[in-house]
């Protein structure tokens, strides 16, 4: 048997806060091999990018290793610094962080930033590095590579940007990666493409990999061990098929639970003791003749300044108290669509009308000061973007308060703002932090918190739980459920989590390229699908079933 690559033993992080020290790392002790793909899950704050980052050594000023040792190809990197970390970064080891646009340099080209990793490693022209990152381009499939060279992060989806991201990891063919969320923005059509090319390399080059991920069924697919970790500590490991089929500890249970399958429902995923009560809401009586559809989307395009057709022809209609899913890969028009429906981007061509108001015709810059505001929130795919740094967690919560309901600072101001934090799992105590102080999925749920302070009527959830770790999505899909079920709300549905859709959605609208390609009732179109594009959705989608439950050979 070859000797570990890696050694972590014993391994204690701390971090220094305002209001003293919190230990991150509680005594984690693991061993990687060459060329094996190790899964690290657990919740958010559980310490599973902690770890990683400790193994790097990307820790920000505040953390430091206490107690343990690493070991990398049997030398000891615990105290490395210097010129030692500068050879091992990116060479010998690499990280794909979970927020790719804050980790993309926005001034740079996508082509330069890669040629960039490249050049810092290895005797290259730079028109060798450029030919290089243009393979990596097209080896991480991102649509028209040589265009998309010469494009800025902030000109990329979500997906698109975190496979450039692959691409500046893999580079240098690094003897380790650690691949914090590195699925987090992608579509399941693609995720499992960009899977099973870090499986292929890993495979090929003898590169180990630490997969850091909430999703229970992508390390079943593709991890040979899974480590479980909760609050710093790491609880159980084993053989996904053990681990997720016969799990030992109680946590370990609770997650397989809530982890969504192709039969689930939204109540079976959260446990007795956490689930809401049921409230018994009466049918509501159908809507007397003429009233209006709450939301009539009719021949909607959107062309940008490039030329670039984002939506065409698009067209839906929506009831109050409906939910609507969309579905499709990234690039596909999803976002671009909800942001036209919230008035956040401006239409090419067509006719979008709310209750009966055309607010197509109104500038999206000028829609903020319409009373229908309120009514249309959107829960963002990526809270660290959308959240203000310099606002703590009540502020944020706080804002559409206090711009669209004229509410004033005082306590009927907090308690709203505690209710909200409340219904979607955030401590009260978390309130007065910061968003580079909250987790992923804590910053996630600032997001949703904020979009339902003002009790719209229509609510755009872009990836509202891509952020979250499995139990904590199955509570906020129960609340958003509730809220939608008592207060008669309509949700837009945009995600590519394919389950959470069928269990939330009424109906779906499957999108490729702008275009519709099939639509229909959820559990329907699900089940038969009636092209091969959303067939090729549906079979992507990563379980922790016994089949799946095999690492790759």
């Amino acid at each position: 048997m070859s000797a570990p690559l890696l050694e972590v033993e014993n391994l204690k992080v701390s971090f220094s806060t305002r209001r003293g020290i919190v230990e991150a790392v509680r005594g984690v002790s693991l061993s990687l091999a060459p060329g094996e793909m190790l899964g690290l899950v657990g919740e958010s704050g559980s310490g599973k990018s902690v770890t990683g980052f400790a193994i790097t050594h990307l820790l920000d000023k505040a953390g430091r290793i206490t107690d343990g040792r690493i070991r990398f190809k049997g030398q000891d990197i615990t105290r490395a610094g210097g010129a030692d970390l500068r050879s091992l970064h990116g060479a010998a080891m690499a990280m794909i962080f979970q927020n790719p646009r804050a980790a993309l340099n926005p001034i740079r080209t996508v082509g330069q930033q890669i040629a960039d990793a490249i050049l810092a490693h290895r005797r290259l022209s730079r028109q060798e590095a450029q030919a290089e990152a243009l393979q990596l381009l097209k080896a991480v499939q991102i649509r028209d590579p040589k265009r998309r060279m010469s494009a800025y992060p902030h000109e990329l989806s979500g997906g698109m940007c975190q496979r450039v991201m692959i691409a500046i990891a893999i580079s240098c063919s690094p003897q380790l990666l650690i691949a914090d969320e590195p699925t987090t923005g992608l579509d399941v059509t693609t995720q499992k493409v960009v899977m099973d090319l870090l499986a292929h390399i890993a495979g090929d080059r003898g590169m180990a990999t630490i997969l850091i991920t909430h999703d229970l069924g992508l390390a079943a697919r593709y991890c040979a061990r899974v480590a479980v970790m909760e609050q710093g500590r790491l609880v159980e490991e084993a053989e996904p098929l053990t681990l997720f089929h016969r799990p030992q500890h109680p946590y370990t249970k609770r997650l397989v639970a809530a982890s969504p399958t192709a039969t689930s429902r939204i109540e079976d995923l959260v446990p007795d003791g956490e689930r809401l009560p049921l409230v018994e809401i009466s049918e509501l009586p159908p809507p007397p003749h003429g009233t209006p559809l709450l939301l009539d989307v009719r021949t909607v395009s959107k062309r940008f300044d490039d030329g670039t057709v984002g939506v065409a022809d698009f067209s839906m209609t929506m009831r109050g108290g409906e939910s609507v899913g969309l579905v499709g890969e990234s690039g596909s028009g999803k976002s671009t669509t909800s942001r036209m429906i919230c008035r956040l981007i401006d239409a090419s061509a067509g006719e979008i009308l709310f209750d009966g108001q055309s607010i197509g015709q109104i500038p999206a810059r000028d829609f903020h000061r319409s009373e229908l505001r309120k009514d249309i929130q959107i829960v963002f795919q990526d809270p660290n973007d959308s959240l203000n740094p310099r606002y703590t967690a009540f502020d944020c919560i706080a804002h559409p308060l206090l711009r669209l309901m004229n509410m004033r600072s005082g306590d009927r101001l907090r308690r709203r703002v505690e209710e909200c934090a409340e219904r979607v799992g955030l401590p009260r105590e978390l309130l007065s932090r910061f968003p580079h102080q909250l987790s992923g999925g804590q910053k996630a749920r600032v997001g949703i918190a904020r979009a339902i302070a003002c009790r719209p009527r229509l609510l755009v959830l872009d990836e509202p739980t891509a952020a979250l770790d499995v139990s904590v999505q199955a509570v906020v899909l129960q609340l958003l459920n509730r809220l939608r079920r008592e207060d008669n709300l309509a949700f837009l549905f945009v995600s590519h989590d394919l389950n959470v859709v069928r269990m939330m959605c009424d109906r779906t609208i499957v999108l490729r390229t702008g275009l519709i390609i099939e639509q229909g009732e959820s559990r329907a179109l699900f089940a038969n699908p009636q092209t091969d594009y959303t067939r090729e959705l549906v079979d992507a989608v990563p379980h922790i079933d016994p089949p799946m439950a095999l690492a790759p050979a």
